[in-house]
């Protein structure tokens, strides 16, 4: 498989420009209820600056770190972030937000594998948490894919739509996620491709393969799993 025929995407640091993209996406209501169980109600470019003040800031305590992903020509597609950092306790939350219509093409997957080995090998983390809507089947087979597991259920924590949903929480374990990282790069094709850095397939892409990066093989062209990602 040549560079060409691959779909590669990009991860880099969230910036204020890319404020006004996210704040379209979320005039979506029901994307904008999906992923947060708190806003309801679309920002203005304004207040929205206002709420990602925090984590556009860094002062070395960050406990806040987002991502844009991207493609061609810087042009953001997803956003994703690893928040609420506890020093004491090892954990953080990652969520997550494709484009709608970049979905269902293994960008989030892929995005979201390279975020946990940021989290656990560089951030030195020992668990990631996560939330999803008892309804959003995406969210449940990805982190699913990812070796999540369902640690509790939160009834009717969740109101959208003039309706209460249970909130499921997950977590994943750094040993578990070092061991699930190693199956899943193989389960994942080279057709898409996450990384950090538009200069090279460092070792930080996902899958690992893409790069020989650590607990991945060298570039091959070994049959590829009908399912996709």
């Amino acid at each position: 498989m040549t560079r060409k025929e691959e779909t590669i995407f990009f991860l880099r640091p969230f910036e204020k420009a890319d404020v006004p993209t996210v704040t379209h996406w979320f005039f979506d209501l029901d994307d904008l209820a999906l992923f947060d169980r708190f806003m309801r109600i679309p920002l203005n470019r304004e207040a929205a600056e206002k709420s990602w003040a925090e984590s556009l800031a860094y002062d070395g305590r960050s406990k806040n770190y987002w991502f844009t992903i991207t493609r061609d020509q810087d042009i953001p597609i997803g956003i994703i972030g690893i928040e609420s950092i506890s020093a004491v306790n090892s954990d953080a939350v990652v969520p997550v937000f494709i484009d709608r219509a970049m979905r269902h093409k293994g960008v989030g997957i892929r995005a979201f594998g390279l975020v946990l080995d940021i989290a656990f090998r560089q951030l030195n983390l020992a668990r990631i948490t996560s939330y999803y809507r008892a309804d959003n089947e995406v969210s449940r087979t990805m982190t699913g894919r990812l070796g999540f597991s369902e640690e509790g259920r939160l009834r009717q924590a969740w109101f959208s739509g003039g309706k209460r949903y249970d909130m499921i929480a997950i977590g994943l374990l750094r040993e578990e996620w070092l061991e699930r990282r190693k199956t899943l790069t193989e389960e994942l094709d080279l057709d898409t491709v996450v990384t950090i850095g538009r200069d090279t397939l460092g070792r930080w892409s996902w899958p690992l393969a893409a790069s020989g990066g650590e607990g991945g093989s060298e570039r091959s062209s070994r049959p590829e799993p009908n399912e996709p990602a």
